[in-house]
């Protein structure tokens, strides 16, 4: 029996990957979202045949598009994933053992995330790649209005812990892992506010080996061999192009409005 439970996915050309996603929670939830930014593969056909349904809401940023998600939603209670993100038997199960007699006790459930690499079908052996609030009661918990940061505010909530873990299947090769990686290191630095040139300055000496630490040893890349380390060495990357952006936007030069104003009117 389907829980009385929403999820919702948002996506963009996510065509070879979407019916995994669906696949897996739709055996025991209500109903399957998929907020699409504009996909040209045929995501939406696709997401449309596993029982899906599809709604177009154009890109506005991440805790914003999610922001929207939950309104698209015919339930109270939610569980959000990304599109190339699968759901565990074990999670399923545990989420299906919350409903039993009812809803969920706490407001917000916190799900581990462990990513799978290219060409492999589980994560690594001891995977600890993060840890989200992602099954929540909309009536209490929301997104954050962000166009950066696609995480709940939870201020002032206790949140469970749930134990199965989703499966995160981010890159389809090492070359696209690289890629998004840089992309995701530009795309936060222009959405983050301006910081001091000499702060950033420090940070751009120590941010590398920092990262791949926290990449390599916490997060425990290496139980993944060569793969593990070409992972961790990859979120370095992504934080030294971040940082590297940020200076660079820090030691510009501020327009003075006088300025800006002339620029705009030739």
């Amino acid at each position: 029996m389907a829980l009385p439970l929403s999820c919702f996915i948002i996506a963009k050309n996510e065509a070879d990957r979407i019916q995994r996603t669906i696949r897996a929670v739709k055996g025991f939830v209500d109903e399957v979202v998929v907020i699409d930014s504009g996909s040209t593969d045929g995501t939406q056909a696709l997401a449309e045949a596993e029982g899906a349904r599809v709604v177009f809401h154009e890109w506005p940023g991440f805790g914003q598009q999610k922001r929207f998600g939950e309104t698209q939603c015919r339930n109270e209670w939610l569980l959000n994933i990304d599109a190339d993100e699968v759901v565990s038997p074990g999670l399923a199960t545990e989420i299906q053992a919350l409903f039993t007699g009812g809803e969920p006790t706490l407001a917000v459930y916190a799900l581990p995330i462990n990513d799978v690499y290219p060409g492999q079908t589980k994560p690594r052996l001891w995977a600890n790649d993060y840890v989200q609030p992602r099954l929540y009661d909309r009536r209490r918990v929301r997104f954050k209005d962000s166009p950066i940061h696609d995480s709940l505010d939870i201020t002032g909530m206790k949140v469970g812990a749930l134990k199965g873990d989703v499966h995160h299947f981010s890159a389809r090769s090492f070359d696209d892992q690289l890629a998004k990686a840089v992309e995701r290191g530009r795309y936060f630095a222009d959405h983050a506010k301006r910081k001091s040139p000499g702060v950033l300055r420090f940070r751009l000496v120590f941010e590398f080996p920092a990262a791949f630490l926290r990449y390599y040893i916490l997060r425990r890349h290496f139980t993944g061999g060569l793969q593990g380390f070409q992972s961790a060495m990859i979120g370095a990357i992504s934080r030294f192009v971040r940082i590297s952006r940020m200076l660079e936007a820090a030691e510009r030069p501020q327009e003075r409005p006088a300025e800006a104003l002339n620029q705009r009117q030739k």
